[in-house]
């Protein structure tokens, strides 16, 4: 064989051993690489996925601090306006009227105040609305009194007895409330002038046993004391407006 030949196939050989060995290679590359960016991009999509879960929760979390302060803000204000609208009431219901628990502090003299008139109206059961009956009992009654001085309204309410001593408490002073709202409104009777109390079942005027006696114990009673030291007028003018 000459040496030309030989020569060519061994550069044959040369070239299909650089064959294999480059696929080889190349396939031993791509066998190492893929899984790696594989993996890669998988890391690339789970931090893509934390860092939305991480703004998720923040704009959720700042969400709830939001929405907690407005709801302290809110509850702070409600308790603010709580408070002041139970001073405005309370001071409301001290300027408005005397309890008679308290007459004996704030009337001086009281033994001077004597009775010169008085009425007494009725309510239907469970009721605390004033009749137009009650009414003109209260219109005849009031109408003296605008030459008056010297003088305080006790108003007392009741009930008969039926039903809870504490639920009749409220409902003798729902009562006593409904006369003196009344009378304060249509007459401009002044306010320190009334003391009012509701003494539920305690002291009846007539026998619960009968539906008139249980009608008479609903009932309001408003009591005219004139001071005896104080104006005269204050008299004939009870005795004018006066009645049962």
């Amino acid at each position: 064989m000459s040496n030309y030949r030989l020569g060519a196939m061994a550069l044959v050989a040369g070239l299909a051993v650089a064959g294999v060995t480059g696929c080889a290679t190349k396939n031993y590359v791509r066998t190492q690489t893929t899984p790696l960016v594989e993996h890669t991009d998988q890391l690339d999509s789970k931090t893509s996925a934390n860092n939305q879960q991480l703004h998720d929760v923040d704009t959720r979390t700042q969400a709830g601090i939001s929405q907690a302060q407005s709801s302290a803000d809110t509850a702070a204000l409600n308790a603010q306006g709580a408070t002041k609208a139970a001073g405005d009431a309370d001071v409301a219901a001290n300027d408005a009227v005397h309890r008679a628990d308290s007459l004996d502090s704030v009337v001086k003299g009281l033994d001077n105040y004597n009775q010169q008139g008085d009425v007494s109206v009725t309510f239907g059961f469970d009721k605390a609305e004033l009749t137009k009956d009650d009414k003109a009992q209260l219109d005849t009654f009031a109408a003296g009194l605008g030459t008056a001085k010297s003088y305080i309204l006790e108003v007392t309410g009741g009930t008969d007895s039926t039903g809870p001593a504490q639920y009749n408490y409220e409902l003798s002073q729902r009562r006593a409330d409904a006369v003196v709202q009344y009378l304060a409104a249509k007459f401009a009777i002044a306010p320190h002038r009334f003391y009012l109390i509701g003494i539920g079942k305690d002291k009846e005027v007539a026998p619960n046993t009968t539906a008139a006696g249980r009608l008479a114990n609903r009932r309001v009673e408003v009591q005219l004391l004139s001071n005896a030291s104080g104006d005269q007028g204050a008299q004939s003018a009870s005795n004018q407006g006066a009645g049962k």
